[in-house]
């Protein structure tokens, strides 16, 4: 008798098993249908023309809300260079590592070219949850704590207008937001000059365009190059690949100097010609 009454439930357990297993199979099978779908609206190949043909748009004045509440606008940095981020603080992964990337880089490029050549700006895009309270904790989860740097909020149309002159496309997916993972560097006239792409990118992507936008290089603005100190910097401020630091170029100095000792010596040498001829 207790083998009649165990076994039929024995199939029944395995049954029921059998039936979770495929039930969880195939909601897994429609969560990444819903994910595919909704992932459907971005290509990648389109959002990075748009981001390309956006060089050379002019960023209005909008509005935002910084990390202590105050009403920020975008045309309050022009007169220097600087950099727009776009992020959404619920995302767990790409974004922190995409902001810390860009910490340690800006550090790089203020060694490189001054402590005040630029300011950054990170903008929340999920205007449903990123408050000027979640973008502060954002901010400080990443360690984030440096004048020049602010963490903005904004409402949908302004979020929409920005993303537009900005070319940055989302779209909403299972993981949060798909987008392009860009940084946009300004020009001292609100204008957008470079973009800068990949969530840990190569350190000339980000400094060379901010050398020649603050060190006013042929492609920039106009503005002069206004003490010896920049020139140098200009000059003779080089990345290195084996430190991934901008460096003193001393070889520049070198063939200076070793330049005017030859001109000096050919000086020396006619002059001496010279009064030899003289007395003779």
């Amino acid at each position: 008798m207790a083998d009649v009454v165990t076994t039929p439930r024995r199939y029944f357990v395995a049954g029921e098993r059998y039936s979770f297993a495929r039930f969880v199979f195939w909601l897994i099978v429609l969560m990444y249908s819903a994910a595919a779908a909704a992932a459907g609206d971005y290509d990648r190949d389109q959002a990075l023309r748009v981001s390309q043909a956006a060089m050379g748009n002019i960023l209005g004045g909008y509005a935002f809300i910084d990390t202590d509440g105050q009403v920020f606008r975008l045309d309050q940095l022009q007169g220097k260079p600087f950099v727009i981020s776009m992020i959404f603080t619920s995302c767990h992964h790409i974004c922190p590592t995409a902001t810390k990337h860009l910490a340690g880089a800006s550090k790089s490029a203020m060694n490189a070219l001054g402590e005040e050549s630029f300011d950054i700006v990170t903008i929340g895009f999920d205007t449903a949850n990123d408050t000027p309270a979640a973008m502060k904790g954002f901010a400080r989860q990443q360690g984030i704590d440096r004048p020049g740097w602010r963490f903005l909020s904004a409402d949908r149309e302004t979020i929409e207008a920005l993303s537009a002159d900005l070319g940055f496309q989302f779209f909403p997916s299972a993981r949060g937001f798909d987008h392009l993972n860009q940084l946009s560097v300004i020009d001292r006239d609100g204008r957008v000059y470079s973009q800068v792409y990949g969530v840990s990118f190569n350190l000339p992507a980000l400094v060379e365009p901010l050398k020649q936008l603050v060190f006013n290089r042929p492609q920039s603005a106009g503005h002069p190059v206004a003490t010896l100190v920049d020139k140098v910097r200009l000059f003779c401020t080089v990345y290195n690949p084996a430190t991934g630091r901008y460096e003193i170029d001393n070889s520049l100095f070198i063939q200076t100097a070793i330049g005017l000792i030859i001109v000096l010596s050919i000086a020396i040498y006619l002059l001496r010609e010279a009064r030899r001829a003289r007395r003779s």
